[in-house]
């Protein structure tokens, strides 16, 4: 969460002052409707639905693409669990593929993976850095496969002009504690399928979609058993605040990072970028050649080296790898006669694992004043030596 203040504060107040925190009905107009509005007209998309979280935005998504038992899903070996969990709880089968030197999906690598059962790939935008989307589209026209964009770290990022999570099938975003706008929870779809629209709509609220207001209004699919991942007034009311912040953090974001990168050019190598102008800026990402110097100097700047960051990498999810799918035998994908149970050994995606190894992520502060980026200049360049 980068900034929030007293406009959040005012815009919780005015929906507890009414009594209603219900998404439909109560007596003022429903934060989550016009949330989901403004994300509309703010992203350039068809159709949004606010949720509880970005996992929940995935798996309504996928849900909404028809995936089950027998599909498989290319899902990066470098992304949070998340992204892999999405795919299980559908039914379907995650099957990892290598990022490239972007830390991205390596468009190629995903085509080598493609089998009779790949029913779509889902390209995520880590640490805000875009996909190679052209590259990503083209496969899956070639392959007839849908494309689900994981944006729950890049939300307001772009790609080539047009905003991440919109240039797919459908795209997730996650508004957590963590992420560039937020509510401490939460998440989004975006879709301009009608047809994934209803459906997912369908899913996150299948106890309750049809008994309040008008939300079937124009629905030609019939109601099915689903979740319930509903989100409420007082999350979107927060959001709206966020939602009209997003463009100023962003472009201080990517103004300091610039700032960063232009100070440090000759000094040490960054990874390359598919689009460095609709990068989030949030992260810094250096490239070394041994992991030796990588973790020298990540100790004396205080860097995060990705390898080590838990559950982000597939070697490390440890319900997948496991074949867990599902607390009942019977429920668990990895147990259905229809799928396989794919490796999840290192051996999988060997340039994945390298990559991450020899790369240092520096956190970029969008409210850092010219002197603290100078200083934080200074520190990596007598890192560098």
């Amino acid at each position: 969460m980068y900034r929030i203040g007293q406009e959040e504060i005012d815009a919780v107040a005015k929906v507890i002052n009414s009594g209603w925190a219900f998404k439909i009905g109560g007596p003022i107009e429903s934060e989550t409707l016009l949330f989901e509005t403004e994300l509309k007209e703010k992203m350039g998309c068809e159709n949004t639905v606010l949720m509880t979280s970005g996992q929940a935005a995935l798996t309504s998504a996928m849900i909404g693409m028809g995936i089950g038992p027998g599909d498989e899903v290319i899902v990066p070996a470098y992304t949070y669990i998340s992204t892999a969990m999405a795919v299980v709880e559908t039914g379907a089968i995650p099957i990892v593929a290598e990022v490239d030197e972007t830390l991205t999906l390596d468009a190629s690598d995903v085509e080598k993976r493609i089998t009779k059962k790949t029913k779509a790939i889902a390209p995520v935008h880590i640490q805000g850095f875009p996909c190679n989307m052209d590259a990503i589209m083209e496969i899956a026209k070639k392959y007839n496969l849908m494309v689900i964009e994981d944006a729950c770290q890049a939300d307001g990022g772009s790609y080539k002009g047009k905003r991440l999570g919109t240039i797919g099938d459908a795209g997730a975003f996650s508004f957590n504690q963590f992420k560039i706008i937020s509510a401490g929870e939460g998440g989004a779809l975006l879709t301009d399928n009608k047809q994934i629209f209803e459906r997912a709509m369908i899913y996150h609220d299948s106890s309750a979609i049809a008994f309040f207001g008008n939300q079937l209004n124009s629905f030609t699919t019939e109601l099915f058993c689903g979740t319930e991942v509903r989100t409420n007034n007082i999350t979107a009311a927060i959001m709206r605040v966020q939602l009209s912040r997003l463009d100023g953090i962003l472009a201080d974001l990517r103004k300091n990072k610039k700032y960063i990168m232009d100070a440090l050019k000759g000094f040490c190598t960054f990874i390359p970028s598919n689009d460095i102008e609709g990068d989030c800026g949030t992260t810094v990402a250096f490239r070394f050649d041994t992991a030796e110097e990588t973790d020298a100097f990540a100790q004396k700047v205080a860097g995060v080296v990705p390898i080590n960051t838990g559950k982000h990498i597939f070697i490390n999810w440890d319900s997948i790898v496991n074949y867990r799918g599902a607390l009942h035998p019977a429920k668990n994908p990895f147990n259905m006669p229809e799928n396989s149970r794919p490796s999840y050994a290192p051996e999988v995606c060997p340039k994945t694992l390298d990559y991450l190894k020899r790369t240092v992520y520096i956190s970029v502060n969008p409210d850092a004043t010219k002197e603290q980026l100078d200083g934080q200049i200074e520190a990596i360049k007598a890192a560098l030596k």
